[in-house]
């Protein structure tokens, strides 16, 4: 009797673990919070590995900023200003809104 209720309970276990849905995440559909986005950065990440000098001919809607690497900036936050930040390797580092 105990060898059944062993193989009852492997077998409940087995069609439990099949009901369950796999999460996977998609990097190309990351959401992105319109509030935090306000600057349009999302659409700026393939420059990331690039050179800083890449944006030089690049027109944007909004105030923009290429930051070269241990350069002393503004601390003020502004979600409409474009912010591409350096490395140490003259290459782009982060991209983001502030």
């Amino acid at each position: 009797m105990k060898m059944k209720g062993t193989i009852a309970v492997a077998a409940a276990l087995f069609a439990l673990a099949g009901c369950q849905s796999a999460a996977t995440k998609n990097s190309t559909t990351a959401q992105v919070d319109p509030e935090m986005d306000r600057c349009g950065a999302s659409e700026y990440q393939q420059y990331v590995g690039k050179p800083l000098s890449s944006i030089n001919g690049i027109r944007f809607e909004h105030p923009a900023r290429a930051v070269p690497y241990n350069s002393a900036v503004t601390m003020d936050f502004n979600l409409n200003r474009l912010n591409f930040m350096g490395d140490a390797q003259g290459k782009i580092s982060r991209v983001y809104c502030g």
